[in-house]
């Protein structure tokens, strides 16, 4: 067991250990929503569209986390207000900001003197989380915590049945503000664990995973986070054994994670008769049975 407990006596993995989690399982919890919606390219264009944000705000010698905080929240914004424009379809749009705010990351990025002083936003860096950064990531997650919980049923409905939502007085639009709001919040603690390029694979996986194993948002929440904690501290321990990328590793597991519970559940529903059969089968015995009766008779 001294292998599983080595790398965390060190403050950096400690560090890395507690970000790692806590951008996880708000992930997890964000991630849900994310699939249900079907706004995974929503979740990869918050990620890369922070990278102008995150340039200028190196340049001035400003925080990181605010740069790209700023850069999401506009984002998110345009993504927003023309998705609901009738003339421009909701992809379309997110592939207009997500390209151009993306390519003007780049430029930007090419007026620095070094891009390898930049190479952290582009692949993370979680075994450099200090205790401010620390003190952010768990400030987010808490208020996406908090967010999640209190408009459960208004986010849930509206994913499902947005029409039904708004015969009921829920604003939609307004729920699809607020859950675009929370994933530039969280976009921005997932670059500082895995990354600009590795952010949505963080954000999509565990759900992705999680809606195998139940068909209720809550479990799924649950077994995203318990699924994004096995992963985050799997990828941690192997990247410390070979001396290679913790975020890379991270997402790996997510990734081995994800394909094992598919072959398994896959698998599980071939060999298992549906409940469905299951029904057919008992009324064609009860539809037999008077006809039996009336034989032995």
């Amino acid at each position: 067991m001294d292998w599983l407990i080595e790398p965390f006596r060190y403050a950096f993995m400690q560090h890395a250990l507690v970000a790692a989690l806590l951008v996880g399982i708000t992930f997890a919890m964000l991630g849900v929503h994310v699939v249900q919606r079907r706004m995974a390219f929503v979740g990869d264009a918050l990620a890369h569209t922070t990278l102008p944000g995150l340039v200028v705000a190196h340049l001035f010698g400003l925080s990181l986390s605010l740069g790209g905080l700023a850069a999401a929240l506009v984002t998110a914004l345009l993504i927003g207000w023309a998705s609901r424009r009738q003339t421009i379809k909701e992809d379309t749009a997110i592939g207009v900001v997500f390209t151009g705010m993306f390519a003007l990351g780049v430029l930007l990025m090419s007026r620095t003197r070094s891009y390898r002083d930049l190479t952290h936003m582009l692949f993370g860096n979680v075994l450099g989380v200090t205790t401010s950064d620390l003190w952010f990531i768990s400030g987010v997650a808490l208020v996406v915590f908090i967010v999640l919980v209190l408009f459960h049923k208004e986010l849930e409905l509206t994913a499902f049945d947005p029409t039904h939502g708004e015969v009921i007085g829920l604003h939609a639009d307004l729920m699809r503000f607020l859950l675009l709001g929370l994933l530039a919040l969280a976009v921005v603690t997932g670059i500082q664990t895995v990354g600009v390029i590795l952010t949505n694979a963080l954000l999509i996986t565990p759900a992705a995973t999680a809606a195998f194993l139940s068909d209720r948002m809550p479990w799924r929440m649950l077994f995203g986070a318990v699924l994004a904690s096995i992963c985050s501290v799997a990828g941690l321990l192997f990247s410390y054994a070979v001396e290679t990328s913790p975020g890379a590793a991270i997402v790996l597991s997510c990734t081995v994670a994800f394909i094992v519970v598919f072959v398994v559940t896959s698998a599980f529903r071939k060999f298992r008769p549906a409940a469905s059969d299951l029904v057919q089968v008992d009324e064609l015995n009860d539809a037999a049975l008077p006809e039996e009766v009336s034989q032995c008779n």
